[in-house]
């Protein structure tokens, strides 16, 4: 049921878009349209920083706003409409998301197959490198630039004491539900 903020109802991604799933979390008010704005409250919600928040929000919705709205003029207020976001999957990516941003069962489990060496469930920082690197693509510097920033962040934010990104937690950033357990976990480290 995709809709428009001018219609007054709320947007709901499509249950087997796991795209669109990730990327509603940053819809805040749930109109279908992601600004700055709400992708700057989105990072904070989920643990960031005021820079990496500002700079992220600047960073995502500049190199996809123009992506997500086909047909559609330039707009200095860089929306991103959540039900096209398959259209701005960038190249150097792990190919979890399909061309219509459904989940890939058999690419998910490729990056550990392939990657994680150490400990079978898990990425070293080492191994998220040697992943990144065996997903670049030629001359493609803006997809491996977006790849690292989206892989750097989650490694940053979710690697547990030990360095490991643990495939679960992998696996919830692409659904989506990685950030709703951070948003809550950080709501309760406030209040207690």
């Amino acid at each position: 049921m995709a809709s428009s903020a001018s219609s007054g109802a709320k947007f709901v991604p499509e249950e087997d878009n796991f795209l669109q799933r990730h990327v509603a979390f940053f819809d805040r008010n749930k109109d279908g349209i992601v600004y700055p704005s709400e992708t700057f409250q989105g990072f904070r919600a989920i643990g960031c920083g005021y820079l990496l928040s500002a700079f992220a929000s600047l960073f995502i919705n500049m190199g996809l706003s123009s992506k997500t709205r086909p047909g559609k003029g330039f707009s200095i207020s860089f929306p991103i409409e959540v039900k096209n976001i398959h259209l701005a999957k960038h190249g150097s990516d792990s190919g979890v998301y399909d061309k219509n941003g459904r989940f890939v069962e058999s690419k998910f489990e490729e990056i550990f197959a392939k990657h994680s060496k150490t400990h079978p469930d898990a990425l070293t920082n080492k191994e998220l490198k040697q992943l990144l690197n065996s997903n670049k693509e030629a001359n493609d510097r803006k997809g491996a630039i977006a790849a690292f920033t989206e892989w750097k962040i989650l490694y940053y934010l979710c690697k547990d004491k030990n360095g490991l990104l643990h495939k679960d937690t992998v696996r919830a950033v692409y659904d989506g539900s990685l950030f709703e357990k951070l948003e809550k976990q950080k709501a309760s480290k406030k209040h207690a």
